[in-house]
């Protein structure tokens, strides 16, 4: 079995987002300006993103309810009788 490049591993991807969150992060800060003798605020990069990320993490939020309510009903559903349910109700 051939082993997968080191770049398709999780990992190894997780890594270098970090890396280049960093990168913008430092390269691409906020910065506070004065135009006409009133200080402006302009976003760097990682502010302009940041719609992105909270869509994300909202996304993240919708999906986790139900992924919990069809693993309990599978787990359910997969017991062999409802005594053992009942077992397993009263230990949790």
């Amino acid at each position: 079995m051939a082993k997968k490049p080191i770049y398709k591993s999780l990992y190894f991807q997780v890594i270098i987002a970090i890396i280049a969150g960093v990168l913008v992060g430092h390269f691409s800060p906020s910065t506070t300006q004065i135009v006409n003798g009133v200080e402006q605020h302009i976003p760097g990069l990682g502010e302009q993103l940041k719609p992105l990320g909270d869509a994300f993490i909202r996304l993240i939020k919708m999906i986790i309810a139900p992924v919990i309510f069809c693993t309990v009903v599978s787990g359910i559903a997969g017991m062999e009788s409802m005594k053992s349910v009942g077992k397993t109700g009263g230990v949790a």
